[in-house]
């Protein structure tokens, strides 16, 4: 009589009703798979906040800017020939034209302000002529009186300041400002037309550079290839 009583405690009932089938899997099983969730979700801290975002990339924008920047230099020297980077010398072929790297520099830089701005080559050999009688193509940090840079434009004159008559985009740009002006600028005589822009003391003295700076022109231009450099 125990024996069979304690067989019946034993036994568990068969559930019915609104509770029956719940559990569809095994205790144990469950527990497994609720753990296995849980190690695939990240582990704290390894996903940034959007305060974490924002902070990187403000830590890592001027980076990117000054990347970009070295990128666009590299790729406009690459596209353009006619802009020295170096600093040996240069020749232009068939001529007795010889440069050194800072004039060659700074006549590629005349020519390409001139020819951005759309202006025939009439206008760059001017400008280069008037160069080479006023610093010899050198970007000169003094001269008479106040008279500075390439065309040794003067600030007292309303030519810029000190610091911008020294920057040879600037100052070849002044210069066309002031050249096409000048009245039958492109069918005068080159020294008259540039001592109408300059008004030096040696009007005759930009004469004689005409055809060093044709010379220069034409090797400056986009497709030559006369202009070498070493």
């Amino acid at each position: 009589m125990s024996s069979t009583r304690t067989a019946v405690r034993r036994r568990q009932p068969r559930r019915t009703g609104a509770g029956a089938g719940r559990r569809t899997t095994p205790r144990k099983t469950r527990r497994r798979s609720v753990a296995g969730r849980r190690r695939t979700r990240p582990a704290a801290g390894r996903r940034p906040s959007r305060n974490g975002l924002a902070t990187v990339a403000g830590r890592w924008w001027p980076t990117l800017l000054v990347a970009a920047a070295i990128l666009a230099g590299v790729a406009w020297h690459s596209a353009d020939t006619s802009m020295p980077v170096h600093v040996g010398t240069c020749s232009v072929r068939g001529t007795a034209v010889t440069l050194t790297g800072e004039q060659a520099t700074n006549a590629a830089t005349i020519a390409r302000v001139g020819r951005d701005r759309g202006l025939p080559e009439r206008a760059v050999v001017i400008a280069l002529a008037t160069a080479l009688q006023e610093s010899r193509l050198r970007n000169l940090n003094y001269g008479d009186r106040d008279s500075l840079g390439l065309f040794q434009q003067r600030p007292s004159q309303g030519w810029g300041t000190p610091a911008q008559v020294r920057d040879p985009v600037y100052a070849a740009g002044r210069f066309y400002d002031h050249l096409v002006a000048v009245p039958h600028w492109q069918t005068g005589r080159l020294t008259d037309v540039a001592q109408a822009v300059q008004r030096s003391g040696f009007p005759e003295a930009y004469q004689k550079h005409e055809a060093t700076a044709v010379a220069l022109a034409k090797a400056l231009a986009p497709r030559s290839t006369t202009l070498s450099c070493r």
